[in-house]
C-alpha cells in the first residue's frame, strides 16, 4: 500500500478557559485504501485530531501531509481548494439543505469546484446516488427523507469530487443499528475500491470491524 497520509508530532491546545493540551505528540501514517477507525472516550482528543487532519483546524504544531503535499502551512485560499479536490466530508448530522433536492445537495461541492459543465456535475451526482442506492428519490426534497436517506445522500455528496480520502465524523451517530450497518457497508465497498476511510466513531463494533484502530487516550495514540 502506499501512504497516503501522514501527521507528524502534532500538538494542539486549547486556551480557553484555560490552557489544555489536547493533542500532544500525536503522528500518524494512513495508507490509501485503508479504513481506520479513531476511537477514544469523550474529550480524549479523536475528533480534534480529525479536524487537524482534514486541514479544517490549522491552528497546531508539527506537520501534516497528504497526497504528496505538506499542507500544513498553506494559505486558507489553497487549503479550501485543496480539501474540495481531495477530501470528502460525511458528518454526524448530515447537512443537507431541506429545501434543495438530493441530486442538487450532491451537486454543491462539484459545482464550486467549477471543473465540470452543470450537466456532467448532475451526471456524476446522479452516479453517487445510484451507488447510494438512492438514485430514485433524486428529486425529492431531502427534508422529505429518512435520516438514513439523508445520511447516504450525504455520503454521495463527499464522493462528488471523487476524494481520495473520506473523512467522518461519529457517521452512524444518529443512525439506527439498520442504518449503521448499511453506512458500513458503503465505507467498506469504498476502501475496497480505493479509497482511504478516516472516521471518528463511539460505536465499537462499528470500529472493530475497521481495518485498523487508533485509540486516543489524553491525548495520546496507545
Amino acid at each position: 500500500m502506499n501512504e497516503i497520509l501522514k501527521a507528524e508530532h502534532l500538538h494542539k491546545h486549547f486556551h480557553e478557559p484555560e490552557d489544555f493540551h489536547v493533542l500532544d505528540d500525536v503522528s500518524l501514517s494512513v495508507n490509501r485504501g485503508e479504513f481506520v477507525s479513531l476511537v477514544g472516550k469523550s474529550g480524549s482528543g479523536k475528533s480534534t485530531l480529525l479536524y487537524l487532519l482534514s486541514t479544517l483546524d490549522t491552528d497546531y504544531e508539527g506537520t501534516i501531509s497528504m497526497n504528496n503535499t505538506t499542507v500544513t502551512g498553506l494559505s486558507q485560499n489553497a487549503l479550501s481548494k485543496f480539501r474540495n479536490e481531495n477530501i470528502g466530508f460525511v458528518f454526524q448530522f448530515h447537512f443537507l439543505l431541506p429545501e434543495f433536492t438530493a441530486v442538487q445537495n450532491v451537486m454543491m461541492p462539484a459545482r464550486k469546484l467549477g471543473k465540470y459543465s452543470p450537466e456532467e456535475i448532475e451526471s456524476k451526482a446522479m452516479e453517487k446516488l445510484k451507488l447510494m442506492e438512492m438514485d430514485s428519490f433524486a428529486r425529492k426534497p431531502s427534508g422529505k427523507l429518512s435520516g438514513g436517506q439523508q445520511q447516504r445522500v450525504a455520503i454521495a455528496r463527499a464522493l462528488i469530487n471523487d476524494p481520495i480520502i473520506i473523512m467522518a465524523d461519529e457517521p452512524t451517530g444518529n443512525l439506527d443499528s439498520s442504518n449503521s450497518e448499511i453506512v458500513f457497508d458503503i465505507f467498506r465497498n469504498l476502501s475496497k475500491k480505493g479509497n482511504t476511510i478516516i472516521t471518528v466513531t463511539h460505536d465499537r463494533d462499528f470500529a472493530k470491524r475497521a481495518d485498523r484502530i487508533v485509540e486516543i487516550v489524553d491525548g495520546k495514540i496507545m
